[in-house]
């Protein structure tokens, strides 16, 4: 399958406004790429790229006083198969844990394991381990959230989704991260493009999208407590322990976005 993917974010700044963007496809699927997703911006300003602690590509610009256009428009080669589910995968014992997944074990900006830790027990302690464990909290996370964009929120944490029960996709993505940090094992957030391939009409308005994996057995594993199901065309751009670690845009200074489109969609053959 070859997919389609990318983006038009319109920015208005009334002085030169530096910026980070997290907005590349991440460097596992780089061996997928048929059409490079280059970062193309108008007015031309100089781009200069880094790897982050996390290994994602991020790009840096001064975006000149008044409008800045950020585009790219690539193509993907995709298996066309849904998310992988492995129902056997194991719960690993922190002890035996690898070194590099035990920083997604702690809290962080946006997952509040501290708050939540004796719910999650209380909830999910008695039930399974492994994959069946994270199943169920997304299962619960699933149905304890209401979707709607007008519940987002910037500083929306774990907790507060979980009081508040309203949430767009990082919210229900937090939530379930947190829950499972709180039941020792791994999870990280990750950002990218998921489209409705594959799903029914009618479709919503095209979004980038948010899920989070799981280090069960040797190996990590996508879940994704909004959608609850196995997905086609998941296109991962990046990963941390939250959003914040992988926004799509940082900007430093005042600017209003004004124009926001994402597109992913299967191409025809």
């Amino acid at each position: 399958m070859l997919i389609r993917v990318g983006y038009e974010l319109v920015y208005q700044c009334p002085q030169p406004t530096p910026m980070i963007l997290a907005l590349n496809i991440h460097y596992s699927r780089a061996s997928d790429i048929v059409r490079p997703d280059h970062l193309i911006t108008s007015p031309a300003v100089p781009v200069r790229g880094y790897r982050d602690l996390f290994g994602n590509w991020c790009t840096r610009i001064v975006a000149p006083p008044g409008r800045t256009v950020l585009t790219t428009d690539a193509l993907v080669n995709d298996s066309g198969e849904p998310d992988p589910v492995v129902p056997d995968a194991q719960q690993i014992p922190v002890e035996y844990l690898p070194e590099e997944t035990l920083l997604f074990l702690l809290g962080s900006r946006y997952c509040e394991t501290d708050l939540l830790s004796d719910e999650a027990w209380r909830l999910f302690g008695n039930g399974p381990t492994g994959w069946a464990r994270v199943q169920t909290i997304c299962d619960f996370v699933h149905e304890h959230i209401e979707f709607g964009y007008p519940h987002a929120r910037a500083t929306k944490t774990a907790w507060e989704a979980y009081k508040e029960g309203k949430g767009v996709c990082r919210d229900y993505a937090h939530l379930a991260i947190t829950l499972c940090r709180c039941l020792n094992i791994p999870a990280r957030y990750c950002t990218g493009y998921l489209g409705d391939i594959g799903v029914p009409p009618p479709h919503g308005p095209m979004d980038f999208a948010g899920w989070f994996d799981v280090f069960l057995g040797d190996r990590w594993h996508t879940f994704d407590a909004r959608n609850n199901t196995p997905r086609i065309g998941r296109v991962l751009m990046a990963r941390g322990r939250d959003a914040s670690d992988v926004a799509l845009s940082s900007t430093f200074g005042p600017n209003t976005l004004e124009g926001f489109k994402v597109w992913t969609d299967e191409v025809a053959a």
